[in-house]
């Protein structure tokens, strides 16, 4: 796997806007599973949830299209490095680059960033 990048460090939680700590967790979803966040495309910024995006953007949400799936936009809160959006959607749940484990509950909510 090729990693698209890291995130800078160590302000972590202060770069994702709606995170509750350094692993990217919100007050919406926020169980040790719940390690990622999504740049949007409206606005090419990180948020850990769509409600935290709604919350905080004040803007409507863009979701990346089907043609934009190489795209740089979903970040591991365990080890920062950032996905595209086929890699992520691919991953099975658990991280490609250092195998922490995702929520699979994740993938009813795919939509929402998503077009697949």
């Amino acid at each position: 796997m090729t990693v698209v990048s890291k995130a800078p460090m160590p302000y972590l939680a202060d770069m994702v806007p709606g995170a509750i700590d350094e692993q990217t967790r919100c007050k919406h979803y926020h169980s040790s599973l719940d390690i990622i966040a999504i740049k949007f495309k409206c606005c090419d910024t990180f948020y850990p949830c769509i409600h935290c995006h709604e919350e905080l953007a004040g803007h409507p949400a863009l979701t990346w299209g089907k043609q934009e799936q190489d795209e740089p936009a979903v970040l591991c809160g365990a080890c920062k490095t950032v996905l595209s959006v086929k890699q992520y959607l691919q991953a099975d749940s658990a991280c490609p680059a250092c195998g922490a484990a995702f929520n699979p509950g994740c993938s009813k909510h795919h939509h929402f960033y998503f077009q697949t």
